[in-house]
């Protein structure tokens, strides 16, 4: 197995241990505007992508349609007593796509093995799946422990998640 550097492994970590983000789409109308939103997110090792399972009515959808250009931030969890400053963190850019019911049968699994309380709300009509394929990212893994990824390194990243 080929050495995984440090901040590459303390990623892999803070995606596999967070399961929710804050999720950037741009408003409608006309002067869009960011608009940020809670969802909770799983991988698709398979895809290499990230999985979000939206409802069809809720804004954030909408917005990924009409503008697929997204952001996503994942933090870590902050501890009673201690400073935020340096907390762990990614900025996750990518482009989403809200996959036909008969091409989701990955992103479906994927989110059921981190989420199988949810196989409910993945029966109603209205919710869809959504991959995000990521295009770059900024991580930022303490003071002085800041950097760009690309695209490619991400994919990889992802495509190894367990």
């Amino acid at each position: 197995m080929p050495h995984e550097p440090r901040l590459m492994q303390s990623l892999r970590a803070l995606l596999g241990a967070r399961r929710t983000a804050a999720l950037g789409t741009l408003s409608e109308g006309p002067q869009p505007m960011p608009f940020v939103s809670f969802v909770p997110f799983a991988v698709d090792a398979q895809a290499g992508t990230l999985v979000l399972h939206v409802s069809a009515l809720a804004a954030h959808t909408r917005q990924m349609q009409r503008c697929p250009e997204v952001s996503m931030l994942i933090t870590a969890a902050e501890v009673p007593g201690e400073g935020v400053h340096a907390l762990e963190r990614v900025t996750l850019n990518g482009r989403a796509t809200v996959l036909a019911p008969e091409a989701a049968t990955a992103a479906r699994a994927a989110y059921l093995t981190r989420f199988p309380e949810a196989e409910p709300m993945t029966l109603l009509a209205d919710f869809r799946f959504v991959a995000i394929a990521p295009t770059a990212a900024r991580h930022v893994a303490g003071f002085g422990a800041a950097r760009d990824v690309p695209a490619e390194e991400l994919a990889a990243l992802l495509r190894a998640a367990p």
